[in-house]
């Protein structure tokens, strides 16, 4: 259903006013942006537009997991799309039967299709840049489900994002709203008189995120006696500058050939814990999902030549070993 009005009082705020992204970033180039039709991605658009954003291709993925409603949600996106004068790209995806061939739960299925669809929209409009709404409370959700499901290091979401594309070339996703609320892109909304598409589903305590932000999150302010979300938050940015610290050590270890393999005497040469980071950053570029310690240390258990030579991955594919290199398998 569509959800909007009565209008709330946020009328004169920018929100995009501390958010250098918006004022660094081309008005010339062409972007993919993201519109699931829900509010944080339909105020991620208008955003944009308002800013000066012409270049824009609205990107929207049919999950087909709520019948008729996932139909309105296109035809929502569409209209919004036409009444901006931008052009429009829609697919459909049956994630629930991706998800039962894979053995991926249905929120990893749908991200695996999105990544997919955005891939595939890149190589039509030759933009590999994708916009994304994620928000502050789905970055305070994601650290604290990483958390809970062992993930190698301090995981969260990055501003800006390179996956490995269906085609082998990079995909750019840009997440310019993580110090933005979730409310604050509501109250937006509402003070402008825009609508959107509210997801039923959303309020049902089935899939890990709904849980996450109906049950966890507010027992955790309980606890603590305030809103965690701005700790946990800060917590994402310490961890994005450490990342930034990996990733230059990462950098100069160079234990990838000109292939793009890893080479095993020298990730055998590297300290216990740069192995781990040079196996987790070459999987994450090679666009593997559901990374998490023990997968990086199953990989890491190939160094051993004694150990067998593959390793299967989340989703399908695996590592492999031969001839002193490892490589993902598709």
């Amino acid at each position: 259903m569509d959800a909007g009005p009565p209008a709330a009082h946020a009328g004169g705020v920018s929100l995009t006013a501390a958010i250098p992204w918006f004022h660094d970033a081309s008005r010339r180039r062409r972007w993919l942006v993201g519109v699931s039709g829900g509010a944080d991605s339909v105020a991620l658009l208008h955003l944009l537009v308002d800013a000066g954003f012409r270049q824009l291709v609205v990107c929207h993925l049919d999950h087909r997991l709520r019948g008729r409603a996932s139909a309105e949600d296109a035809a929502f996106v569409r209209r919004l799309a036409g009444r901006l004068g931008l052009a429009f790209e829609t697919e459909r995806a049956e994630v629930a039967a991706m998800a039962a061939a894979s053995g991926e739960s249905i929120e990893t299925a749908a991200r695996r299709a999105r990544h997919l669809f955005f891939a595939r929209c890149a190589a039509r409009h030759r933009c590999p840049r994708v916009i994304l709404a994620h928000h502050a409370d789905d970055q305070a959700e994601t650290m604290v489900w990483n958390l809970l499901r062992g993930s190698h290091g301090l995981k969260a979401m990055r501003r800006v994002r390179h996956l490995a594309a269906a085609d082998g070339k990079a995909l750019e996703i840009i997440r310019p709203l993580l110090a933005v609320r979730r409310a604050d892109l509501r109250e937006w909304l509402r003070a402008r008189k825009l609508r959107w598409r509210e997801d039923a589903t959303n309020e049902q305590p089935v899939a890990v995120r709904n849980r996450l932000r109906h049950e966890v999150m507010p027992l955790l302010n309980a606890i603590a006696g305030r809103d965690v979300t701005p700790a946990l938050v800060r917590g994402a940015e310490a961890a994005a500058e450490l990342g930034q610290i990996a990733a230059w050590a990462v950098e100069r270890a160079a234990a990838t050939d000109p292939q793009g393999r890893l080479h095993l005497p020298t990730l055998r040469g590297l300290p216990p814990a740069l192995q781990g980071a040079v196996v987790a950053d070459y999987l994450e570029r090679g666009g593997v999902t559901g990374l998490d310690r023990s997968l990086v240390g199953r990989v890491l258990g190939l160094l051993d030549p004694a150990s067998g030579p593959a390793v299967n991955l989340p989703g399908g594919g695996s590592v492999r070993r031969r001839a002193g290199r490892l490589w993902i398998d598709r």
